[in-house]
C-alpha cells in the first residue's frame, strides 16, 4: 500500500503525503503525572477553536462533567480515581515544578492518615495517527494530512457520512449533534492541533493555557526524547507505574503525534492497548474482491458462450 496514508511508509507522514521540505512533524506530549484536572485545556480549546459547550453535568459516578472526547469535546480531562484497597504508590513529586501530585499526602503527613485512594488526570485528544484509517475512509477528501504531520478536517467538504467514525480505533472522531441551528451539525469534528495557529507559528491553545506544563507541544521527535528521560526519572524515584503510550513506531498505528506518560495501564485511561488501523486489511480486500469480480464475469461469459453453442 502506498501514497498518503502508507501503512510502510516512513514515521513522518508529511514527506510520504507529498509535501516538499515540510516542516518537523508536530504534536503533543502529554505528562500525566502533572496533570492537576484544572479543564483549562478545554476551555482554550473551545475558545480558540469556537467549539460549542457541553451539557456539563455530574452523572453520579465522577467529578468529571465533560465524560468523553466527542466533537463539542475535542480536549477531554478523564478524572480517575481509584479506590480504598488499591496498593499505595510512593509519593511522587513534579520535579520541574516541585508541587506534589493530585492525591498525594501533604508533607509531614503519617503514614496512617494518608488517605488510601489517588486520582488520575488525564488531557486526551486526538492522536493524529502516523497511519490514520480515517484518511482511508474518507470519501470527500475532508479529511487530510497537513504538512505538520498532523491530520485535519475541513468542515466545508465534510458531508457527515460518518465512514471516519467507525474507522478511528480511538473513537476520538464524532459527528456534532447540536445545538439548533449550527451549521455544523452532522459535520465530523475533533482536534485540528490547531492548524490555524500553526501556520502562524503559535502553540496550540490547550498547550498554551495549560499551568502546570502537563501538555507539552513541540516536534514529535524532540518529545519522544523528553516523554522517555521523563519516564527514565520517575523509574528512578520509584514509581515504576509510569509508561509512555504512542510514542512506539512500530505499534499498531506506526506511533501516534499525541503521545502520554501514563501512571497505569492505558485500559484504566479508556486507551486501547494494541491499537490498529482498522484499514490495514483493505488493499487485501480489493485484490480479492477484484478477483472475485474477475471469475464472476469469466464464469458469466463461458455460460453465455455455452449456451450459444
Amino acid at each position: 500500500m502506498t501514497g498518503p496514508n502508507s501503512l510502510f511508509g516512513p514515521l513522518d507522514p508529511a514527506p510520504d503525503a507529498g509535501y516538499v521540505d515540510a516542516p518537523k512533524r508536530k504534536g503533543f506530549f502529554t505528562d500525566t503525572s502533572v496533570c492537576i484536572g484544572c479543564k483549562a485545556c478545554e476551555v482554550a480549546c473551545k475558545e480558540w477553536n469556537d467549539v460549542p459547550e457541553n451539557l456539563y453535568e455530574m452523572l453520579g459516578t465522577s467529578y468529571d462533567n465533560s465524560h468523553s472526547l466527542n466533537a463539542n469535546q475535542w480536549r477531554h480531562v478523564a478524572f480517575i480515581e481509584q479506590p480504598a484497597g488499591r496498593p499505595q504508590r510512593p509519593a511522587r513529586e513534579q520535579v520541574d515544578l516541585g508541587m506534589p501530585t493530585v492525591g498525594a499526602a501533604p508533607t509531614g503527613v503519617a503514614e496512617e492518615e494518608k488517605p488510601d485512594f489517588r486520582w488520575l488526570m488525564s488531557s486526551d485528544v486526538c492522536k493524529h495517527c502516523t497511519h490514520a484509517a480515517c484518511l482511508d475512509v474518507c470519501p470527500t477528501g475532508s479529511l487530510f494530512r497537513s504538512e505538520f504531520g498532523t491530520v485535519v478536517v475541513q468542515d466545508d467538504i465534510c458531508n457527515g457520512c460518518g465512514y471516519c467514525v467507525a474507522a478511528c480505533p480511538y473513537g476520538v472522531i464524532d459527528r456534532r449533534k447540536g445545538p439548533e441551528g449550527d451549521p455544523k451539525v452532522g459535520i465530523a469534528q475533533k482536534c485540528t492541533l490547531c492548524y490555524d495557529r500553526l501556520t502562524d507559528d503559535q502553540r496550540p491553545a490547550c498547550a498554551q493555557a495549560c499551568p502546570t506544563e502537563s501538555i507539552q507541544y513541540g516536534d514529535v521527535e524532540e518529545l519522544r526524547e523528553r516523554a522517555s528521560a521523563r519516564v527514565a526519572t520517575l523509574h528512578e524515584q520509584g514509581v515504576m507505574d509510569a509508561r509512555l503510550y504512542g510514542n512506539d513506531p512500530d505499534d499498531g498505528v506506526g506511533g501516534t503525534g499525541a503521545m502520554f506518560l501514563l501512571l497505569d495501564e492505558p485500559e484504566v485511561y479508556g486507551l486501547p492497548p494494541d491499537p490498529v488501523v482498522t484499514t490495514k486489511d483493505l488493499p487485501a480486500m480489493y485484490k480479492k474482491a477484484g478477483m472475485a469480480a474477475v471469475a464472476m464475469i469469466g464464469g458469466a461469459a463461458l455460460s453465455f458462450l455455452g449456451r450459444r453453442r
